[in-house]
């Protein structure tokens, strides 16, 4: 099974990449040259302040050993669970207490020696030790478990939490305390994305406030979470930013969300890779619009979600139908193909979402899809086939593959062209030469479209996302004309 916490980038500055080299500068040279200690004397000054306002914001983003467990350490960590020893309460405030005493018992000694040049020595002396012992303690714990085990119970860590609180007892730091914040947890995928990519391994998805903010004060702040969410809804803000950012967001398609149990009714396969869940439900209120997606839940400790769009949903049978396409060292997708038995009871949450939600007034559509891109449109497809509540005089299904082994549903949008005058289906493959089609990319196909007047909705891939909004944009597509989900 694929392991639960991930490798990811951690690196966003030129700081969080090379300010390491301080600390081997201090731990290292210090052995020879021991006044270098005493750069360390602004460091925790600056922590201390840093503290004060922004909460653990060093650790994350200037700390020079953080650079070195992220830079250095962090390719060859084992990346395993931080033992919960090192996170606990009682073990950080008593290597705190046993850190500080030892601190101040060195320098009671040293003190004798003030005035002299070599009191400067001595006492940078003690900074360089303890640099080198931090250098050395934390490197270990690092490569035995996690790149930042060590600032679990770092006694700057510490140091910085007293100092946070201050600032919050005085009502000093709230304009400028930035915590990771949710759009709106309605939004949130509770994929524990967030939680696999930390480097403290909390579980920010599953501790947001009312205020759709994560006040744990073990959070450093990093963003490696916001620059990780599926869902692109997290973003580092204060308290006020934060209900701005809760009061614009447009929660269309999110305010008929729900949990609600279901039964696995039928597993079957779609090809080598892709199998289709049909999963089926008693709730009577479970409200849907063709090109939403619905959670599935894959674990209960933590509690884990998937999602996946729904490619067919029958109200009258109280089923909804998902296709999920095994990705290699996928987490969820391995816990879907290697546990879900027919007969098993799940807990699903939504429908949800609004980015496929077609205008219904729009002139013409055009859909796009990639790969397993294809489930949202294969629903909304049968609706405007099927149903006339729409002034949409024409729609086009752009699908591309890598080959043509790959097409899912393939004879039912072409019978959805049979039975429609309105309803194109382009098929495209990149890298099959002997499909007798058009060859290429989606893009390929789009860049020669007439698309005045078009609405664009994609489903695909990242890459294949990025790439086609691109050429639109190139092409004077308004953006407020193209929407799209990654697959």
């Amino acid at each position: 099974m694929t392991d639960f916490y991930i490798k990811t980038n951690r690196i966003f500055s030129p700081w969080r990449k090379y300010a390491w080299i301080f600390t081997l500068t201090v731990a290292v040279g210090g052995l020879w040259f021991p006044i270098l200690g005493l750069l360390v004397l602004p460091v925790m000054a600056g922590l201390t302040v840093t503290a004060f306002f922004r909460g653990r914001f060093w650790c994350g983003n200037i700390c020079p050993h953080g650079s070195l467990f992220d830079s250095l350490v962090y390719p060859v960590t084992s990346n395993r669970k931080i033992p919960k020893f090192f996170k606990s309460k009682l073990f950080g405030w008593a290597f705190f207490g046993f850190f500080t005493f030892n601190l101040v018992r060195k320098f009671i000694r040293v003190s004798a020696l003030w005035g002299t040049y070599q009191f400067w020595e001595r006492l940078g002396f003690i900074f360089v030790a303890s640099y080198l012992m931090v250098t050395v303690a934390g490197g270990l714990a690092s490569v035995l478990f996690s790149a930042r085990t060590w600032c679990n119970f770092c006694p700057m860590g510490t140091l910085q939490k007293i100092s946070y609180r201050i600032g919050k007892w005085t009502g000093l730091n709230k304009e400028t305390d930035l915590k990771i914040t949710a759009e709106s947890t309605d939004m949130c995928h509770s994929c524990g994305k967030c939680a696999r990519v930390c480097p403290m391994q909390l579980t920010p998805y599953e501790a947001f406030d009312e205020n759709g903010q994560f006040v744990n004060e073990n959070c450093i702040r990093c963003s490696t979470c916001v620059y990780n969410c599926p869902g692109d809804v997290l973003h580092l803000a204060n308290a006020k930013e934060a209900k701005a950012i809760r009061e614009s967001v447009d929660l269309t398609g999110y305010e008929h969300r729900k949990a609600f149990p279901a039964t696995i009714a039928r597993i079957t396969p779609v090809n080598e890779t892709t199998n289709e869940y049909v999963f089926h439900f008693e709730d009577d209120n479970v409200v849907y619009r063709s090109g939403q997606f619905i959670l599935v839940k894959i674990q209960d400790i933590p509690e884990m979600y998937r999602a996946y769009s729904i490619s067919a949903f029958d109200i009258s049978a109280k089923t909804v139908t998902i296709d999920v396409k095994k990705t290699p060292n996928g987490y969820g997708t391995g816990i879907i193909f290697d546990t879900f038995e027919e007969g098993q009871k799940v807990t699903l949450q939504g429908p949800m979402g609004h980015e496929l939600l077609v205008d219904k007034n729009a002139k013409e559509v055009v859909l796009v899809a990639g790969g397993i891109g294809i489930t949202p449109f294969r629903a909304i497809v049968k609706d405007l086939v099927e149903n006339d509540d729409h002034e949409i005089e024409k729609f086009t299904l752009v699908y591309g593959a890598n080959q043509e082994k790959e097409f899912m549903f393939d004879e039912e949008f072409r019978s959805y062209a049979d039975q429609s005058d309105k309803f194109e289906y382009i098929k495209v493959v990149a890298f099959d030469d002997s499909y007798a089609g058009p060859k290429g990319f989606v893009t390929d196909v789009l860049k020669d479209m007439d698309l005045t007047d078009n609405k664009i909705y994609m489903c695909g891939p990242p890459p294949m996302t990025k790439a086609a909004e691109k050429m639109l944009l190139s092409m004077d597509v308004p953006t407020t004309d193209i929407a799209y989900e990654s697959a």
